[in-house]
């Protein structure tokens, strides 16, 4: 279920009209990086990769909707670095992807 809502994510980037065609390809790499790391998550910490899930939903969904709410971007990057707090021992590598999607986002004005 985490994976199909990461593809939804992926589909929903790729159809966006709004982001030049170097941020649309950094996000689908990063989404991808993500299904690998949110896969080895859920296999310990289910509950965790789903706030992980929900709360890149939440972030790309601010990036890609045509009206931007800074208020709300900003309530969902909060959420996106908040959802591996604790993690950084046991999962660095999600950590850090997570890290760099915020940053992305943050980059395009989320």
């Amino acid at each position: 279920m985490i994976q199909e809502h990461i593809e939804q994510i992926e589909e929903k980037v790729q159809k966006t009209a709004g982001l030049s065609s170097e941020t649309k390809s950094e996000l689908l790499n990063l989404l991808t990086e993500l299904k690998v790391e949110v896969s080895n998550l859920s296999k310990t910490h289910q509950e965790d990769a789903r706030s992980v899930a929900h709360f890149v939903a939440a972030s790309a969904h601010e990036a890609t909707r045509m009206e931007r709410k800074p208020a709300q971007a900003g309530a969902a990057l909060r959420g996106l670095t908040a959802s591996v707090e604790g993690l950084e021992g046991s999962h660095p590598e999600l950590t850090a992807l997570v890290n760099r999607i915020a940053v992305t986002l943050s980059n395009m004005g989320i």
